[in-house]
């Protein structure tokens, strides 16, 4: 299976998307290099605008773009764009504006930048403020369909969340991301494992561990944090009855919370989540820090496993 960038997949889509709307601006705040919007700074120098290290102003001066009319996307690596909270919440989704923030290097795989660049608290903090939708793409081509989606279709303030590594290809040429909408890449009855995503690969490969334990295990990507496709959920819920939620964030206030707050609202199961256990990071190799924070794929087995173990939990209650 080929990896690729998601980020470089952000950068290209930009450029191709410029040469068809001349309202696109891109704003960036001194990291074009490595967000990989510096591609769109070369075709489209009028439209392009580093900010330099000032993330406050790159985000209020986003705002009067779009209130003039423009498509503002703005970048930075996910921890820096997080010292702008009281912008994007005053100057951006206070006014519902057409303001897109697509950010890079989130979660534990900044690898041996560590704990103080990897940021993994971001989907909680964007989800809730109000009017913003925030997307976790699982692959280049996912990626890709976003930023399509947002340009063409959207009028008002998203998260996009992309990370430094490359990641497996999951999705087939063509696929079109549905807002509020979930993907089965793998059906299953006994056991439901929501990913989105890094997480999504390891997902697949710990439903194939997960078969030679005899638990069939649907795998479904929720690349749509907010809005949510509740529905989805609901329906596997009833169908598995055990859920396993595998994410590259912290367990609190991310997709692991999302889901909590819909089956325990709608139809409760056992539910064990995957990610970042109230905990910073840690200078590592990439791939080395998802088993040594317990993300990897045979912790995926052992959540699924274990959810399992949680049902016997409940029927001795009841």
């Amino acid at each position: 299976m080929k990896s690729e960038s998601l980020r470089e997949a952000y950068g290209k889509k930009l450029v191709e998307l410029g040469r068809v709307h001349k309202d696109l601006v891109v704003l960036d705040a001194d990291l074009s290099s490595s967000t990989k919007t510096q591609a769109f700074g070369k075709e489209f120098p009028d439209r392009f605008f580093n900010m330099g290290i000032s993330e406050q102003s790159m985000v209020t001066t986003a705002a009067g773009m779009a209130l003039s009319d423009l498509k503002p996307f703005v970048s930075t690596f996910a921890i820096f764009l997080t010292r702008t909270y009281e912008q994007i919440r005053q100057s951006v989704c206070y006014n519902n504006i057409n303001v897109k923030f697509v950010v890079t290097h989130a979660g534990i795989t900044v690898g041996e930048d560590g704990a103080t660049h990897q940021m993994v608290e971001d989907v909680g903090l964007m989800s809730g403020l109000p009017n913003m939708k925030v997307i976790v793409p699982s692959d280049s081509v996912e990626t890709e369909s976003v930023i399509d989606y947002l340009v063409e279709k959207t009028k008002t303030p998203y998260y996009v969340r992309l990370t430094r590594e490359k990641f497996p290809v999951l999705n087939e040429e063509g696929y079109q991301f549905r807002e509020g909408k979930n993907t089965v890449l793998r059906d299953g009855n006994d056991l439901t494992i929501f990913a989105n995503g890094s997480m999504l690969s390891f997902a697949l490969q710990a439903a194939e561990k997960l078969k030679e334990l005899a638990i069939d295990t649907a795998v479904i990507n929720v690349s749509s944090i907010k809005p949510m496709d509740r529905s989805n959920i609901i329906e596997y819920a009833k169908k598995t009855g055990h859920i396993v939620t595998a994410e590259e964030h912290s367990i609190y206030n991310g997709l692991g919370s999302r889901v909590c707050e819909v089956t325990s609202e709608e139809y409760p199961v056992p539910v064990v989540r995957v990610g970042m256990k109230d905990s910073f990071g840690k200078s590592g190799k990439s791939w080395e820090l998802f088993d040594y924070f317990h993300m990897g794929v045979n912790d995926i087995v052992s959540a699924g496993v274990k959810s399992f173990r949680e049902e016997k939990k409940y029927e001795t209650i009841s």
